[in-house]
């Protein structure tokens, strides 16, 4: 049997770091629904210290999921959750964004000019990426 996944980050500001991968990748943020998480409250299932506001939105404190703009079937999901620490060791696990025959350097220089930070060229053989770092630190492969 195969299984569908989604990708989770820890972040201390989920919200803000999914805001800017959704940008980053061209995908969307999920939707919350405000008159749900109102309900969950009413009904004593949460509490107005488990939700913020984001952008206008109420919103769930502890995370925020974005995905594909076309919800391609079996496409994962990307959720950013709370934790309070902060990223202190590299990644084992990373995204590799394949742009494309997009100009590395150029996406590089966009993605600095918006938070990110240049690492490492790598390359084997004729491929060629560059490693960077979100604005929480988390490592990420363009090619």
């Amino acid at each position: 049997m195969a299984y569908e996944f989604q990708i989770a980050i820890d972040s201390p500001e989920p919200h803000k770091l999914a805001d800017w991968w959704a940008e980053t990748l061209g995908w969307r943020l999920e939707p919350q629904d405000e008159n749900f998480i109102k309900e969950m409250i009413a009904k004593g299932f949460a509490t107005e210290a488990d939700t913020l506001r984001h952008n206008g939105a109420l919103v769930w404190r502890a995370g925020q999921a974005i995905r594909h703009p076309d919800d391609l079937p079996g496409a994962p999901r990307i959720l950013f959750q709370w934790v309070p620490e902060e990223k202190t060791v590299k990644n084992r696990m990373h995204l590799d964004l394949r742009l494309g025959g997009e100009d590395q350097e150029a996406v590089r220089d966009r993605l600095i000019a918006r938070g990110a930070t240049y690492l490492w060229d790598g390359s084997q053989g004729p491929q060629k990426w560059l490693t960077m770092a979100d604005p929480e630190g988390n490592e990420f492969c363009i090619s």
